[in-house]
């Protein structure tokens, strides 16, 4: 009976379990860490697949209306449009041509305007101040300024009447021709006061001297300043030209 229990129970008993368990302790723990890093490997390289990148984004804090700006425009830019410029003429330089003295523009001459009438100083009339009985009469009216001197005026002395001078008999014979310049004052009245060569006619056959004779015959229409006549020095050319054997 012994022996019959003992066949049925031997052969695999408490020392082989002991003999065994070590080895089978070793590749079940092996078994387990190796299934946890394998679960935990797994789950870094998911979140490494299906990660997304977060940005930051600087929070903009409004305080008042006015900080929110205009809104966006919902129109469309119109497409800018390139204008040809326009093509200019390139200066043409050439050779000037020669013109007559009579024709020539003095630079030097320079046109007052209103303002520059207001601020150029009277006339110096002290030679015509008058004392009488304690008052002083300034006789403007009989002013008569120099021929180098400048008379501010709205409106210019015109002449109305150009009396022709007489033409010189030798230059005459001759068949000469010339232009004088002639500066005469003309006084608040229209007539001429005094006369002189302006630009003489270059020529010793009498053309200046005719000319100057024939300035005190003319008739002005006087210059006003300030709504009333004044004696100006006027600048005007005379002409000597041969008419079928005439002046």
């Amino acid at each position: 009976m012994a022996r019959a229990i003992n066949a049925m129970y031997g052969g695999y008993g408490a020392f082989e379990l002991k003999s065994q368990y070590r080895r089978n302790m070793l590749t079940g723990t092996m078994f387990a860490v190796s299934l946890v890093v394998v679960i935990i490997l797994g789950i870094w390289i998911y979140k490494v697949i299906t990660a997304v990148e977060t940005v930051y984004v600087q929070p903009t804090v409004i305080k008042t209306i006015a900080d929110l700006g205009p809104p966006p425009t919902v129109s469309k830019a119109k497409p800018r449009v390139d204008i040809a410029k326009p093509e200019m003429a390139k200066p043409k330089v050439g050779i000037p041509k020669p013109v007559a003295d009579d024709e020539v523009v003095d630079e030097d001459v320079m046109i007052a305007s209103k303002d520059d009438l207001a601020e150029i100083v009277a006339p110096d009339i002290s030679d015509n101040i008058v004392e009488s009985g304690g008052e002083v009469i300034v006789d403007i009216e009989d002013y008569m300024p120099s021929a180098d001197e400048f008379v501010p005026v709205e409106i210019p002395a015109e002449m109305i009447y150009e009396h022709a001078p007489e033409y010189p008999r030798l230059a005459q014979t001759a068949g000469m021709e010339a232009v004088v310049w002639v500066k005469a004052l003309v006084d608040k009245n229209g007539n001429v006061r005094d006369a002189m060569v302006l630009k003489s006619s270059g020529s010793k056959a009498g053309f200046d001297e005719a000319a100057v004779a024939a300035a005190f015959k003319c008739r002005f229409k006087p210059a006003i300043q300030n709504g009333r006549p004044v004696a100006v020095w006027v600048s005007y050319q005379v002409e000597f030209v041969q008419i079928e054997g005439g002046q």
